[in-house]
């Protein structure tokens, strides 16, 4: 039960972080890296035995009625994946403590929300139930939301973070339905059983996989989805660097590596993860080559990386899975470190510009040498993580590496990795010389040196990916192989993560990557002109507009022509469409006798009770009179009398709690709609004549014709006995006296749930609404004595004269709203 107690600690952590914040400050940040510290350590201890092929399994239940549980299992891959989430995210947590001050606005909110992402990341990466998966998949999406619109009060943020959540969620829903054919398919929600024993025998597995993987790449920023990723780094870079590189871009390969096992041979799984991950590596690598802003340069590299873990992760060969290991590892620890290293400068400095950043290499050499070795593990230089996990991936499509002839498909692959590796050399070294390098043609900056508490997290995040690599056969290939080991090896000799494999052709072939890499920067200038000279066809953010648009003018249009402001013409649609669908099919089951009519032999009976005929004679004459009355008033009152008449009939059938509810909603409504009334004509203005007023007589007959034979004859077509004879003895399992209390909060809970939120939606909404039109009135009201104000100071003009110049406040006393607290991250 260790699992979900994590995940509730984790819940816990993030509701006590506000008030430890009003305490601590900043220091909160440290605090609330003890869960994520303590998971990293607890999953370092039982990788040994999990790698053997002792997975964790946990099952809690959920919603046993309905065979939901919360199924969690830790297997090599989830191991991995928990050491970036809560291992990098602990360190991450740690800079933050150093990044922020303690008059950063809403600084607790940060803090809570960047638990409760964790712990949501942590879900997914263990969860082992498609609604599991699915809840907490979302989860991350809204908690993600929150900390890229940190600064709210910027309309950049805001936007960022609506675009990401509407990319990520919004493709999330085509991945549910995704995970509930597959569910159905299989004939289990279990995720590690799906993958032991795929349905492929089903024609909807295919359609079930297409949109999981939709789902996955736009999560994981595969094009032409990517635009949200850059967008988003409006965050703060603690945020970046936590969200951007070692968790929640990562969900998506995370996913496509966890089915992969099973569903790599279907079609079209392999074929769109190729396409897509190599078009992204390109794609992102291009796209980071032309940027002057370090932080975009990083989340364009991501993008790129991204695609690269996105192809080895879906290929389903056993060397590809043994580098997606090697690979996701060294992302998450090469790029978090160079993302808290753009903070350290941007903090220090004052900007993360190339164009304006010159000689920091010699006034930070610690951060220096510690940026050096994450942009040589990104570059995949050796003895880097990245060096070993690429020469995998190198090696993973080289021509032999699996049985038979090289494949077409392979050749083109292994051309794409190769062609992605080298832009990613080439902005790995525009990287270090934007941030580091002496420039003769900028001024150097004001600069304030950063203390070595800032700088530890960057160095220990370098540190670990050198010390990695050159132990990589004894640290990640053993980790690496356990989750390949569902992988056939290509003749029995599996490929091992390790720095040296003598002359190879994965070897050879990173030369090429180096040469080229450095030839494409030092002629960066003439790439900048080629880019420049380029059309902006990749530019996929204006798809992302242009939809959100085409939205826009269908729901106008849409809106205009059918919201026309009418109740009449509302409720004339809502009664047409009744009588035209379930009216018309009532009468064709009659006409051809599919519905057998009660006749006196079924026992029809008139009346239960003779009062029961007095109470709707006044009903039937309250309504008549109700259509035919010419004043507003006189038909409030004589539409009340129906609902109480109607109530009495409740009462008549022995529903007494039904009646009196009833009776309390026409008296509020009677209530309210008195006041409304006051401010109304005393008489109804139009009244339809001719053919409308008979349409409308017609159709409201109709309507009620059609709700009582419905009614009547859905009485007599019961076969079996009523549910409700049970309610009486299970009231006592549930432990009431209240029968209708039961039945509300027990039998029909759910039924209950749903008006509830229906009921506070509503508040809200009027709540808001009151909250508005007061504040739009007291802006008003502002307004209206500032001008009379100023109105006062300004004296009138002279006879003759002009205007007199208007009152302009000085420059010292206008707010900046430009002044901010803790570091700019536009």
């Amino acid at each position: 039960m260790l699992l979900p107690f994590v995940i509730a600690i984790h819940a816990l952590t993030a509701v006590v972080a506000p008030p430890l914040v009003r305490i601590l400050g900043p220091r909160a940040f440290a605090v609330a890296a003890l869960p994520l510290g303590l998971t990293a350590v607890w999953a370092l201890v039982r990788a040994p035995g999990i790698i053997r092929g002792r997975p964790i399994e946990v099952s809690v239940p959920w919603a046993p009625s309905l065979g939901i549980l919360l199924d969690f299992r830790v297997d090599a891959l989830s191991v991995a994946m928990v050491l970036l989430v809560s291992g990098v995210g602990s360190v991450i947590f740690c800079y933050a403590a150093a990044y922020f001050h303690r008059g950063e606005r809403a600084l607790g909110r940060l803090v809570g929300v960047l638990v409760l992402f964790a712990g949501s990341m942590f879900g997914v990466v263990t969860a082992d139930n498609l609604f599991a998966l699915y809840v907490f998949w979302e989860l991350t999406s809204v908690s993600s939301f929150l900390l890229v619109a940190h600064a709210d009060q910027r309309e950049s943020a805001r936007r960022a973070a609506t675009q990401a959540l509407v990319t990520t969620a919004g493709f999330g829903l085509l991945m549910l339905v995704g995970f509930l054919l597959l569910g159905h398919v299989g004939g289990t929600y279990r995720i590690s059983e799906l993958v032991a024993s795929p349905p492929t025998d089903s024609p909807w597995l295919p359609v079930a996989l297409v949109l999981i993987l939709a789902g996955a790449f736009a999560k994981s920023a595969q094009a032409p989805l990517h635009y949200w990723l850059p967008g988003a780094m409006v965050a703060p870079t603690p945020v970046s660097a936590y969200l951007h590189a070692a968790a929640m871009v990562k969900g998506g390969v995370y996913l496509v590596a966890r089915l992969a096992p099973g569903f790599a041979d279907v079609d079209p799984w392999r074929p769109l993860v190729l396409c897509f991950g190599l078009a992204t590596m390109i794609l992102g690598g291009w796209r980071a080559l032309r940027q002057d802003d370090l932080k975009l340069l990083l989340a364009y590299g991501t993008v790129s990386q991204l695609g690269m873990l996105t192809v080895l992760a879906g290929a389903g060969t056993h060397t590809a899975a043994v580098a997606a290991v090697g690979v996701l590892l060294a992302h998450g620890l090469f790029k978090a470190a160079l993302f808290l290293t753009v903070g350290v400068i941007d903090h220090q400095v004052g900007t993360r510009s190339i164009s304006r950043l010159t000689g920091l290499g010699r006034r930070m050499p610690v951060l220096a040498v510690a940026a050096a070795l994450a942009a040589a593990s990104m570059a995949g230089l050796p003895p880097m993580l990245g060096f070993v996990g690429k020469e995998a991936a190198l090696g993973a499509f080289v021509p032999g590496a699996q049985p038979g002839p090289a494949t077409p498909v392979a050749v083109a692959v292994l051309a794409g990795l190769v062609l992605g590796s080298l832009l990613t050399f080439a902005y790995s070294a525009r990287f270090l010389w934007g941030a580091f390098a002496d420039k003769d043609t900028v001024s150097p900056v004001p600069f304030s040196p950063p203390g070595r508490a800032f700088t530890a997290a960057p160095v220990a995040l370098a540190a670990a990916g050198l010390l990695l690599g050159a132990a990589a056969s004894r640290t990640v290939d053993p980790l690496a192989q356990a989750y390949a080991a569902p992988f056939t090896a290509p003749d029995g000799h599996p490929h091992h993560l390790a720095l040296w494999h003598g002359p190879t052709p994965a070897l050879a072939l990173t030369a090429l990557v180096v040469a080229a890499g450095a030839l494409l920067f030092w002629r960066r200038r003439a790439v900048t002109r080629l880019q420049n000279a380029m059309p902006n066809w990749y530019e996929a953010e204006a798809g992302y507009n242009a939809v959100l648009d085409a939205v826009r003018w269908t729901a106008f249009h849409v809106t205009g022509r059918t919201q026309t402001g009418s109740l009449p013409v509302y409720l004339g649609i809502i009664l047409a469409t009744v009588l035209a669908l379930p009216g018309l099919r009532l009468v064709t089951a009659l006409v051809g006798g599919e519905v057998p009519v009660p006749t006196a032999g079924d026992g029809l009976r008139l009346w239960d009770n003779p009062l029961e005929v007095v109470v709707a004679l006044i009903v039937t004459v309250t309504a008549v009179a109700t259509v035919r009355e010419h004043r507003r008033f006189p038909s409030l009152i004589l539409i009340s009398t129906l609902g109480f008449g109607v109530a009495g009939l409740f009462v008549l059938h022995g529903a007494p709690d039904l009646a009196l509810t009833l009776v309390l909603v026409e008296t509020l409504t009677t209530i309210i709609l008195v006041f409304v009334l006051r401010r109304l004509p005393a008489t109804f203005t139009t009244r339809p004549n001719g053919w409308p007023k008979r349409l409308t007589v017609l159709m409201c007959a109709a309507a009620g014709t059609f709700a009582a034979a419905s009614l009547w004859l859905m009485a007599h077509a019961r076969t079996h006995e009523p549910i409700s004879l049970g309610y009486t003895g299970r009231a006592a399992e549930a432990g009431g006296d209240n029968l209708v209390n039961i039945i509300l909060a027990d039998f029909r809970a759910l039924d209950t749930l749903g008006e509830v939120v229906v009921l506070a939606t509503a508040a809200v909404a009027v709540a808001s609404l009151v909250l508005l039109n007061r504040r739009d009135r007291v802006a008003r009201e502002s307004a209206a004595g500032a001008e009379e104000d100023a109105a006062e100071l300004i004296p009138e003009a002279a006879p003759g004269a002009g205007a007199a110049a208007p009152v302009v406040a000085p420059e010292a006393s206008r707010p900046d709203d430009s002044r901010g607290h803790g570091p700019k991250e536009d």
